[in-house]
């Protein structure tokens, strides 16, 4: 459960998604984020980047972008959201994720992630995904991932 404006977490989230025998190639879910200062500056703080054309708006209008950017990984993070709460959902597991930065994201940009089921792979219980984050029709990462679904005979 997530506290109203303060993005933090109870503790008390689901703890069950889909089973891979719930899963059909097309199935999708998005989860929507708009970028703050304070989101750069968290993750800036958590992952220990600092790179200037993230924090420094007088060094980054000196770039090919013109202006301070989020962090690709944070964008990326949000493909993640999607996949640990919405779909597959709790329990899954990360294997592998493919991506690549297409367009900038800036601060006050409304990032769309979605992923949708493209392939399963009944004998792994794993499923491929397509996955996307977009800015209004601007493709900022596009990519694939292939996450390890709980089966419902394990349960």
């Amino acid at each position: 459960m997530q506290h109203r404006g303060t993005g933090k977490t109870t503790g008390m989230e689901q703890t069950n998604g889909y089973h891979f025998e719930d899963l059909v190639v097309g199935m999708t879910a998005v989860f929507t984020k708009t970028v703050t200062e304070e989101d750069i500056q968290l993750y800036a703080d958590v992952s220990g980047d600092t790179n200037p054309v993230h924090m420094n708006e007088q060094y980054a209008r000196q770039t090919v972008f013109k202006g301070r950017i989020a962090h690709g990984m944070l964008s990326a993070g949000f493909i993640s959201t999607v996949f640990g709460t919405k779909l597959p959902g709790p329990g899954c597991i990360y294997i592998s994720q493919n991506l690549r930065f297409k367009a900038p994201v800036r601060i006050g940009d409304t990032v769309v992630a979605k992923v949708e089921v493209t392939e399963l792979i009944p004998e792994r219980k794993r499923a491929v995904f397509r996955t996307t984050c977009t800015v209004g029709d601007t493709i900022v990462v596009d990519g694939d991932a292939t996450i390890m679904v709980p089966s419902r005979a394990a349960a």
